[in-house]
């Protein structure tokens, strides 16, 4: 059990997704803002643009011009991303569920069988045939249905739906929404012990459970002939958004992020998280050989920037983790 001395993640605060330019010159509507907002019910909260040393130097990319839409679904955030002055490589198009840059976000719905009726009156790119019904024998996920597609970007998205003995208490609360908000991020990796160092030993997320999915109900929900995949779920200490760890037994694992791909590429997903004390974690992270993109804590004087504090590191299989301090936690 943890204390409350300890060095840890405590929320994830937003997931940021880089997304491509907008669409039209002059209306200058935004392709991804459209799509999210209509398609998923989104609720847009802002729309900045930032510029600047500080905020180039914790994103590791020069001369940065970012626009920032913060999009709001229940009690979450995501947050669009489009550099305005760099043009970013795209998601490579044979992109499988398995490749360790697979990510994505699940959108819990109040009922699924709407939810995608509503969805596919959208052009989406879908990955799952139809949704699916994890089988009873399945403890941890049995009963659970899921749909994945994808954003006009590639990114990767899932419906989920949770029955009454599943899932966290919110979701099954009585309301008239029928999306809900999001539940976790999932990704990709190599190995899991590796990741649980990272994640649990380093960051001091925790353990929430732990399933294998398997047989045509897996290979149906990721288009992937032979899916086989042990799925450990962690939360941070104050709850909220979790992190799932999707290790591929089979068709085993897939190819690696290159090692030239940038933050301003298409691909780039980032898991924003609060730590109690940044530079105490930033230290043990750096004992530990984690990979850092910034060089340093980056330091913002700006009361209207959301945090006081940030820096980039890579997790063990290069995904990006944006921890940051926030102003309350400061003096």
């Amino acid at each position: 059990m943890s204390s409350k001395t300890d060095v840890q993640v405590q929320r994830i605060t937003a997931i940021g997704l880089t997304v491509t330019n907008c669409v039209g010159v002059t209306r200058r509507r935004h392709r991804s803002l459209d799509f999210y907002t209509q398609a998923l019910l989104f609720e847009l909260v802002s729309d900045i643009t930032v510029e600047g040393q500080d905020y180039s130097d914790l994103e590791g990319v020069p001369g940065a011009k970012i626009r920032i839409v913060t999009l709001r679904l229940g009690d979450e955030l995501i947050k669009l991303m489009e550099y305005l002055n760099i043009q970013g490589k795209p998601i490579p198009n044979d992109s499988q569920s398995n490749d360790l840059w697979f990510q994505h976000l699940a959108i819990v719905v109040s009922d699924m069988d709407r939810a995608y009726a509503h969805l596919r009156s959208f052009h989406i790119e879908p990955i799952s045939v139809s949704p699916q019904t994890i089988p009873p024998e399945n403890e941890a996920s049995g009963g659970v249905r899921a749909f994945k597609f994808k954003d006009p970007d590639g990114h990767d998205l899932e419906l989920i739906w949770f029955p009454p003995d599943k899932g966290k208490d919110k979701w099954h609360q009585k309301n008239h929404h029928l999306f809900l908000g999001i539940d976790h991020s999932a990704i990709a990796i190599s190995d899991t012990e590796q990741s649980l160092h990272f994640y649990r030993d380093l960051l001091g997320m925790q353990i929430d459970s732990r399933s294998l999915n398997w047989r045509a109900t897996q290979s149906r929900l990721d288009n992937l002939a032979g899916a086989e995949v042990k799925i450990t779920a962690l939360r941070p200490v104050q709850d909220g958004v979790g992190i799932e760890l999707l290790d591929y037994i089979l068709p085993g694992k897939g190819r690696p992020i290159p090692s030239d791909w940038k933050i301003c590429d298409i691909a780039h997903i980032q898991i924003e998280l609060v730590v109690n004390n940044l530079e105490q974690l930033v230290d043990k992270l750096r004992r530990n050989g984690v990979q850092f993109v910034p060089s340093r804590i980056v330091q913002f004087s700006d009361r209207s920037f959301p945090y006081q504090q940030g820096c980039l590191v890579k997790d063990p299989d290069g995904h990006a983790i944006l921890l940051i301090a926030e102003w309350a936690l400061l003096n």
